[in-house]
């Protein structure tokens, strides 16, 4: 019997692969290596293969340049993104079905501002081995040469980073675009880790009326007492141009995969998804091309995952040198600003770079929540859905809206959540946190190792500011080391290293926003006090942890307790072990009892409210 199956599946996959058509780039006349113009050459590539069943569209290793010229211009509205008439998009996959793209490991080399890779309203897509890059990026670095009293010196690599020079300011030179400089981040020379207590203030308050000047091509001097300094030697990232492209976006799409694929730069989020069902990311990582001695990777963040559903596996990624979160998991909540009737409301996008999607369908279940308490008082099952413009939008659902809710509370779509496993991956020192989730779904993350600047992990969750919903469900974190570099820098909602810090104007201590949260078998180097901070959570459980003390850093937090706990029911801290001279060895509770916290007796730990 056991011969007879391994000849079956023989079979099978001789018939699969026999089924594949393959169609290859070079049978255009595309000459790699040329830096002609690939955008024609891929759209009539790209029609050919939607002709087909199962198609494999090869492109032969080399060097592709991506030049506006012929590029699809598609309007979109992508979360988290700027707002722009059109994105232009020089691989264009849409409609698309039973699709594989490899690249063997290509250099793909795009120009001016454009978004890599859009794959819009398919199904059984895979692109893989492939490296995304520019010649002149969205960014760019300088490394300190002089420190004075009134001015610091900074060397430019012109060439990959064009400048000039405009009412005393920076401005940065592209491909048809400039942009000024409006922010820096300061690296270390020799660990390319983000210097601790930096973060977004590594020149101190006020440094926006520095004066450049030229002193040679390539060496700019920044005249200004700034409060504060960087070091000589080290590497400064200059933020500047907008987020208007993301490296890859996927939408309305089911069973993507991407993988081995490394995103060295984009114009905007790395690789966004919406509206999007399936999705595996193996071996994708956004990192900084160490051939050309880059220590800033990508214009924002790393993997973005806005009202997805079905499952979503992150298996064996890196990100370093991001300037903002490596992983991010939301949905997008809604304002009701009228209660039309009993039934019916009318609604509007409030993040104002989120906005205009078809927010739901019918069938879709949606919770309402009541804006002060962040409570969910009940669900409905939408019976239609209509766009008013793409700020706002009118729903009705198949029964009645509970009579609690009215104008200033919000929505939540429950259809577009996700699951999601992170694991096996790296977030090294990146802008602000590592991995932000926020979604009802089932999420593991596991065997994964964090230096994250700010917090490792943020389990947010609001309504009332950046309106991305989600009280969680069912969250495992197990097997992970945090290693001391993380939360070296305070961004938003840095309060540990694992921080659960939903945003809710009254709390109520006993109906509280996420719930069952283990936090098992890990390790932290924790140089500082704040391991944990959890607000509103039932049932956490932060057990078999080992916490180990770094002296790497010196502490500077200002919360000075292990674990703070706010608001919080059903929690067990048990069988942790403290190794060194751990700080604090203590626990805050803040509006909750200490009959909700069963803990080691033997283990000393104190408890304080």
């Amino acid at each position: 019997m056991k011969n007879i199956l391994s000849l079956v599946f023989i079979l099978f996959t001789r018939f699969h692969c026999f089924c594949q058509d393959t169609v290859s780039i070079a049978q255009f006349g595309y000459e790699p290596g040329s830096r002609q113009n690939v955008v024609p050459f891929v759209a009539k590539a790209i029609e050919l293969c939607k002709t087909k069943a199962h198609t494999v569209l090869v492109f032969p290793k080399g060097r592709y340049d991506f030049w506006p010229q012929y590029c699809a211009q598609k309007e979109y509205y992508e979360s988290n993104t700027d707002v722009i008439p059109f994105r232009i998009c020089p691989v264009l996959i849409e409609k698309a079905k039973s699709l594989t793209i490899d690249c063997s490991g290509s250099d793909f080399i795009f120009h001016g501002r454009m978004q890599p890779f859009t794959i819009d309203s398919s199904n059984d897509v895979h692109i893989k081995n492939v490296n995304i890059d520019w010649d002149i990026p969205m960014t760019a670095q300088a490394q300190v040469i002089t420190v004075a009293n009134d001015y610091i010196d900074l060397k430019i690599n012109a060439l990959e980073s064009p400048y000039s020079i405009e009412d005393d300011k920076l401005v940065f030179t592209g491909e048809e675009w400039k942009s000024r400089f409006w922010d820096a981040m300061e690296f270390d020379k020799d660990s390319k880790l983000i210097v601790t207590q930096t973060g977004d203030v590594c020149l101190g308050d006020g440094w926006g009326n520095y004066i450049a000047t030229e002193l040679e091509k390539g060496l700019v001097r920044f005249t200004f007492p700034f409060k504060r300094k960087p070091a000589v030697g080290n590497y400064l990232v200059l933020r500047h141009s907008a987020r208007d492209h993301a490296g890859t976006f996927i939408q309305n799409s089911k069973n993507v995969t991407i993988e081995n694929f490394r995103m060295y730069q984009n114009a905007g989020l790395g690789i966004l998804s919406q509206y999007s069902e399936n999705l595996v990311f193996k071996n994708v990582n956004c990192i900084p091309n160490n051939a050309k001695n880059r220590v800033f990777a990508g214009h924002d963040d790393g993997l973005h995952f806005s009202n997805c559903k079905g499952k979503i596996l992150i298996d064996s990624c890196s990100f370093a040198g991001l300037m903002d979160d490596p992983i991010n998991v939301h949905g997008t909540s809604v304002l009701i600003t009228k209660k039309v009737t009993s039934n019916m409301l009318k609604c509007k996008f409030v993040h104002g770079q989120s906005f205009g999607f078809k927010w739901a369908e019918p069938t879709d279940e949606v919770g309402f929540i009541e804006n002060e308490s962040m409570s969910t008082v009940g669900q409905g099952k939408v019976a239609s859905f209509k766009k008013l413009s793409a700020f706002e939008f009118e729903i009705s659902f198949i029964n009645n809206i509970p009579d609690i809710i009215t104008a200033g509370d919000a929505l939540e779509n429950l259809t577009w959540t996700p699951e999601v496993i992170i694991r096996n991956s790296y977030f090294g020192s990146n802008r602000a946190r590592g991995i932000l989730i926020s979604t009802p779904g089932e999420v593991l993350i596991e065997k994964n190792i964090f230096e994250s600047s700010g917090s490792a992990i943020l389990i947010p969750g609001d309504a009332n500011g950046w309106y991305e919903s989600g009280a969680v469900k069912n969250v495992t974190i197990r097997n992970n080391i945090f290693n001391d570099p993380c939360l070296t820098s305070l961004y938003q909602f840095c309060e540990g290293i694992i921080s659960i810090d939903p945003e809710i104007p009254k709390p109520q201590r006993d109906k509280p926003f996420h719930s069952n949260i283990r936090i098992e078998h890990n390790t932290f180097h924790a140089f500082d006090y704040p391991v944990l901070y959890a607000k509103s959570t039932e049932g956490l459980i932060f057990s078999n942890n080992i916490i180990q003390r770094s002296k790497r850093y010196a502490p500077f937090h200002y919360r000075k307790y292990m674990i703070t706990l706010e608001g919080c029911k059903k929690v067990q801290v048990l069988k942790n072990q403290l190794v060194g001279n751990v700080l604090g060895k203590n626990i805050l509770l803040k509006n909750t009892p200490v009959a909700e916290i069963h803990k080691d007796k033997m283990l000393q730990i104190t408890v304080s409210n």
